[in-house]
């Protein structure tokens, strides 16, 4: 309960919609998250502001306090953002569970990541032929040209509707977004969204008397708990929110990557040379450039927010932007690191209303971002000609993005043959073998349990292993990419680590078997004509690939590797039998440390220097790098820890269990060497998960009877130990029995 005697601190003129957070809307959360993190501000009739990643998720998780309703809200107009505006009612992001269930169960089956995965290559196609359109011309408006018309086309094309109606749909879903309440703008969109509510109507009447197989005729057939058909009413609200939030979510994604990678060619460059690091860059773009920049709940009852109190009726912001910004959560944040795990981003909301479309925006933003870098690599936004949101209050985006380029061919409506832009899929694969390398560290062979030839791969790839308990880790390859039957590996066993390498020393015996992603390739070796290698410990494992290559090449190079003691540094022995006098071995014990002033100001203006190991050898390195003035020259790669959020636990403790799901009165075996989600996705294709690491809530999934083993970095203590819940990515039973509201 609230203590009524609190004065709630009132932060003088804060509005999110204000001259001055739009020219820096970043630096303005900032300046209030230091001075008054959690306040009351009278701008648009008064509400509560949060700044801090913590309150925004509290607020965000806790649909019972805080409502996402317009019933809650007392009145007509969109209770989600502030100030409220006009439009329909949006199903299910406008209802609060129970309410909201049915409808996410509804769409849920559509976006999943494996439903999502077969649109690919209708995604390529439509991207390719949108590119085709201006690709000879040598000039271009992403906006206009790429990033509207191409997620219009794809979200309307999955669901049904005719050609004929995308670019009509596609401009007034922009205008929505882009246009100043009360302008010319804004209402031709609305006019634009009443012909939209026309033609879903009618959509929905032809799909229930002719069905296909489109997004349309799936959801028309579908029926309540009680039997009936959704109402027209009710589709004609799911299926609107459906193309808004398909359309210009990645509108404003895209384009703001395409300005950012244009005003930073080097991370550009990156991505040309490493195709694969948009995986993971993905993620950091969508932190850094949230499309929803804020929304807002109704608080049910009084309350507390970080020291605020809240009353019943009252608003609250809750604005994604300053999340993702918190230094708390991601440290430097203010910098874009394409090699950032940035996974715990708020993008696309938390909990119970998390964006069910969230796999489908990754593929179509990475297939267009492919395909520009890949057929439009030295395009220059033209920063004269930028024109942005009139307030990035609620949304940002860009309205129109001018840029030139060398023109290039068609491709005639065929998908260029360039890296996949959408996810990778799992291989299980079996251990070959397990040998001993050094004391600590094994070498593990992993094959197709078919025998078939694996994908390929290149010097500096790795692999992404998922071990039995849910934990991903990546591996670099240190074989040889023309053995097409068989992937290497070397694994330190790290005691102290956060327990992903014990795990896999356990679990790596001949015959088991491990899911794996990939190869990916975020350390590619350049074409350079001459080399110098420098490995520490571990690091040794990217390298070891590269001199094989570069001695394959004859390719003048010279390789470093270094390790605490000469029994502890694997693969020493055949380090030297590749390079021969060309590698030297510095044992710490016998040699110290090496000179790296000496060894990087030895080598000439057009070497290529290659770095993997511990984190403060790479910083040495880099500190060597820049005084002998060959930064541009290094490349580096770090084995560090991913997810700091990550919750340890012994995998030897797991323990095989039942779970019956309450719904469709199904009982499943869930096996010590299975995860949880993976049994579920069996006998549940529609079931709703993301970042499979138990800290986005997508999963989050009522407990009925059972004790859940929580495994997730999002629940509270208190949520745990009540047991009521649990992510059902990570989380495990440790009853014999487990009953989930399935």
């Amino acid at each position: 309960m609230t203590d009524n005697h609190v004065i709630a601190p009132v932060a003088d003129g804060f509005d999110h919609h204000s001259a001055e957070c739009n020219a820096d809307p970043v630096g303005y959360y900032q300046q209030y998250r230091q001075s008054c993190p959690v306040g009351r501000t009278d701008a648009h009739g008064g509400f509560v502001y949060t700044t801090r990643y913590a309150d925004v998720v509290r607020v965000a998780r806790d649909d019972d306090t805080f409502s996402s309703a317009r019933s809650t809200a007392g009145g007509d107009g969109t209770a989600i953002v502030i100030p409220r505006g006009p439009g329909l009612e949006q199903y299910p992001i406008e209802l609060d569970p129970p309410a909201s269930t049915g409808f996410r169960d509804l769409i849920n089956p559509l976006l999943t990541p494996e439903a999502v995965a077969t649109l690919a290559p209708m995604i390529a196609r439509h991207t390719t032929r949108v590119i085709d359109d201006f690709v000879t011309a040598g000039s271009v408006d992403f906006v206009r040209d790429l990033t509207n018309p191409l997620p219009a086309a794809v979200t309307l094309d999955w669901l049904g509707f005719p050609e004929a109606d995308w670019a009509k749909l596609a401009g007034p879903i922009h205008d929505i977004f882009a246009a100043l309440p009360g302008s010319e703008r804004a209402r031709r969109g609305a006019e634009g969204l009443a012909y939209m509510d026309s033609r879903i109507r009618d959509l929905i009447r032809e799909r229930r008397e002719e069905p296909t197989t489109d997004a349309v005729s799936y959801l028309a057939a579908q029926r309540r708990e009680d039997g009936e058909l959704f109402g027209v009413d009710e589709l004609v609200s799911v299926i609107g929110l459906l193309i808004a939030g398909g359309v210009d979510t990645t509108t404003s994604l895209t384009g703001s990557t395409l300005v950012h990678l244009s005003r930073n060619p080097d991370q550009r460059q990156r991505l040309i040379d490493s195709p694969d690091l948009l995986h993971n860059a993905t993620e950091e773009f969508l932190r850094v450039f949230a499309p929803s920049q804020s929304m807002a709940r109704t608080a049910r009852s009084d309350a507390e927010v970080g020291g605020c109190p809240v009353t019943a009726g009252e608003r609250v912001l809750i604005p994604w932007v300053a999340a993702n910004h918190d230094p708390a959560v991601f440290p430097d944040p203010e910098q874009v690191r394409l090699d950032r795990d940035a996974a715990r981003h708020l993008s696309f909301g938390i909990g119970s209303h998390r964006c069910a479309g969230a796999h489908l925006a990754r593929l179509m933003f990475r297939e267009m971002i492919t395909q520009i870098l890949t057929r439009l690599p030295d395009y220059r936004v033209v920063e004269e000609g930028l024109v942005g949101y009139p307030t990035h209050g609620n949304q940002t985006g860009w309205d129109a993005i001018p840029a030139v380029f060398t023109p290039g061919p068609r491709a005639d409506g065929a998908a260029p043959t360039t890296p996949a832009a959408g996810p990778a899929g799992d291989l299980d694969l079996v251990v070959e073998t397990v040998t001993p390398a050094t004391a600590d560290v094994v070498e593990v062979r992993l094959a197709a349990a078919t025998g078939d030839r694996l994908p390929s791969w290149a010097p500096g790839a790795h692999l992404e292993v998922r071990l039995p308990s849910g934990r991903i880790r990546q591996y670099s390859l240190c074989g040889d990419p023309d053995d097409d039957g068989r992937y290497r590996i070397g694994v330190l066993r790290e005691p102290a680590g956060r327990g992903g390498s014990v795990e896999l020393h356990e679990v790596a015996r001949t015959g088991a078997t491990l899911t794996v992603r990939g190869p990916r390739n975020h350390f590619p070796l350049v074409d350079a004509p001459e080399y110098l290698f420098l490995a520490g410990g571990i690091g040794v494992t990217p390298i070891l690939a590269m001199v094989r290559e570069a001695t394959r090449r004859q390719v003048p190079y010279r390789v470093v590797y270094g390790g605490r003691t000469r029994s502890s540094m694997a693969f020493a022995d055949e380090i030297l039998a590749l390079a021969g006098d060309r590698a030297t071995l510095l044992p710490q014990d016998e040699a110290g440390l090496p000179d790296l002033t000496a060894l990087i100001g030895a080598t000439g203006p057009d070497t290529a220097v290659y770095c993997c190991g511990p984190g403060v050898m790479i910083e040495a390195v880099e500190r060597a790098s820049a005084a002998a003035d060959r930064a541009g020259q290094l490349h580096v790669e770090r084995f560090t820890a991913g997810d700091d959020l990550e919750v340890p636990f012994d995998p030897a403790a797991n323990t095989a269990f039942e779970v019956h799901l309450a719904r469709t009165g199904a009982t499943l075996q869930v096996p010590r060497d299975r995860r949880l989600i993976e049994v579920l996705r069996d006998a549940l294709p529609g079931l709703t998960y993301d970042c499979e690491k138990g800290y986005c809530g997508a999963c989050e999934t009522r407990v009925l009877a059972g004790t859940p083993e929580h495994r997730d970095s999002l629940l509270t203590d208190e949520e745990k130990a009540a047991g009521r819940s649990m992510m059902v990515c990570v989380g495990r039973c440790t009853s014999q029995r487990l009953v989930l509201d399935l």
